[in-house]
């Protein structure tokens, strides 16, 4: 009997690529709902395996705790290559896969942390805070934009098979300004992520842990 993994998040959370990723591994695993934006109650089941409060963070069935998304991602498909869901060390692309994986923590994912709760850098103004919601919400889109532009998608961002990369990408894009913003600066990515969502290893994970509701692609548009 197989040992399973433990990932605390929540629906449509950062944790979200990672479940998707061990579905598709078929690996056990168990869900710590820990919806930390919610308050210190939540934040506290994390605290244990994180001490920085935060989801995703993964336990291997060795005992091991992971935190970062993206290295998580990594982690998992190195330690199961026969998956094929990154390119291996050695193969060419995998210091492009590298690079994508690390851009989009570092450029796009972080700024949630402010989009999320604006006070954190524009104190209690509300006007301040509205600016910058506006101005994260550009930036998002720019460095999609700027993603897009350096790619050169076939089936999926790397070539023909589906990555963690794809999984990740297919995800952060639902946050902030949805897809419809996404679609319009990331033509190129677009049918990867339509793909990706469509993956029917995938639908009945999608449905229980991020689901496509009426209207999920346009609304929040604006933010």
């Amino acid at each position: 009997m197989k040992t399973a993994y433990t990932i605390y998040g929540a629906l449509g959370s950062g944790s979200v690529p990672v479940e998707a990723t061990l579905t598709l591994l078929g690996q056990a695993y168990t869900v710590v709902e820990a919806p930390t934006w919610e308050g210190r109650e939540q934040q506290a089941k994390v605290a244990p395996v994180n001490p920085m409060k935060q989801i995703p963070a993964l336990v291997t069935p060795q005992g091991e705790t992971i935190t970062e998304s993206a290295a998580i991602l990594i982690w998992l498909a190195d330690n199961h290559p026969e998956a094929r869901l990154a390119p291996a060390i050695g193969d060419p692309r995998r210091g492009q896969f590298l690079r994508w994986m690390t851009f989009i923590p570092a450029s796009i994912y972080s700024l949630f942390w402010v989009r999320d709760e604006p006070s954190r850098l524009a104190g209690p103004d509300p006007e301040a805070q509205a600016r910058v919601k506006a101005a994260t919400a550009d930036r998002i889109a720019d460095c999609w934009a700027m993603m897009d532009a350096q790619v050169e998608p076939r089936a999926y961002i790397l070539g023909d098979e589906l990555s963690v990369l794809d999984l990740y990408v297919a995800v952060v894009s639902r946050w902030g300004s949805r897809r419809v913003r996404f679609y319009e600066r990331a033509p190129k990515m677009a049918d990867v992520v339509r793909r990706v969502d469509s993956d029917p290893r995938l639908a009945e994970f999608w449905e229980k842990r991020f689901p496509f509701v009426e209207g999920w692609e346009s609304k929040g548009a604006s933010g």
